[in-house]
């Protein structure tokens, strides 16, 4: 019976990220660990996968509306992929499998990247419930102010880089801010270019998993398909259904998974 929430979640996964253009892919990592039963280390490497050709699917329809700004791209996202890749290659595999102890609390390998995932989405939930941001650039305005803050972008590509490659979440909540304000892009070319800056580190971190764990690769497709036919019905959702409103609510729901991974791992 989880499994088959599990599959629903694959679907609401790809939903929120083609209506609200982030924050879905918060949601992989729980539904695999708790709904079907992956371990997280495993876990990880999977929501990469699966949120990196999820976005890959979903930027298309940003692409070929113009919403796509790929100098950005190549710029926001080399800091981000180097990172993501030698945290997914060395990083991760060279963590102990008991990491510290907090009294009579082990925190093993696994119960320290669920935790920083719950944190993250913590962190991540403030960040959609916030209302309220400065007016976006128009379109028009957008070649001619656009200006990179070069330092900006290598720090929070490095981080972003960073934290996607432990918890194997796209980010698309940091990234889509920052490109707003350190590229001074207008919120639709925002979301359109950060898609692509997912599925890029996303499937190269991956890459430097595929070495490190045996891959079941008939559950991974299906799981990745059912996001993908998600994240076009998003798609096709979002000319519609206002998107702040949505994340806003999606926010809500991601705190209170934030708040019951933290208790589930360290208190229950």
């Amino acid at each position: 019976m989880p499994e088959i929430f599990g599959y629903i979640a694959a679907l609401i996964i790809g939903l929120s990220l083609g209506l609200i253009g982030g924050g879905g892919s918060i949601l992989t990592v729980p539904a695999l660990v708790y709904l079907m039963g992956i371990s997280p280390v495993m876990a990880t490497a999977y929501s990469l996968f699966i949120v990196g050709v999820t976005s890959l699917a979903g930027s298309w329809s940003f692409y070929r509306r113009g919403l796509v700004h790929l100098k950005t791209a190549v710029i926001f996202g080399f800091p981000s992929v180097i990172m993501v890749f030698v945290t997914r290659k060395y990083v991760v595999p060279a963590l102990p499998e008991n990491v510290f102890s907090l009294g009579d609390l082990l925190i093993t390998k696994d119960i320290f990247l669920m935790v920083i995932f719950a944190l993250l989405m913590v962190f991540a939930s403030f960040s959609m419930i916030r209302s309220g941001r400065k007016k976006d650039l128009s379109e028009n305005e957008l070649d001619e102010k656009q200006k990179f803050n070069y330092a900006g972008i290598l720090i929070e590509g490095t981080v972003v880089g960073l934290l996607t490659g432990l918890v194997g979440a796209g980010g698309g909540f940091l990234i889509i801010p920052a490109l707003v304000l350190f590229s001074r892009l207008n919120m639709k070319m925002a979301v359109g270019t950060s898609l692509i800056i997912i599925a890029a580190k996303s499937l190269i971190g991956f890459l430097g998993d595929v070495t490190n764990y045996a891959m079941d690769w008939k559950f991974l497709i299906g799981f990745t398909a059912l996001s993908i036919v998600g994240i076009l019905i998003g798609g096709l959702l979002s000319k519609k259904v206002p998107g702040e409103k949505l994340k806003k609510v999606f926010g809500w729901f991601v705190l209170a998974m934030g708040i019951f991974i933290l208790l589930e791992e360290l208190v229950w």
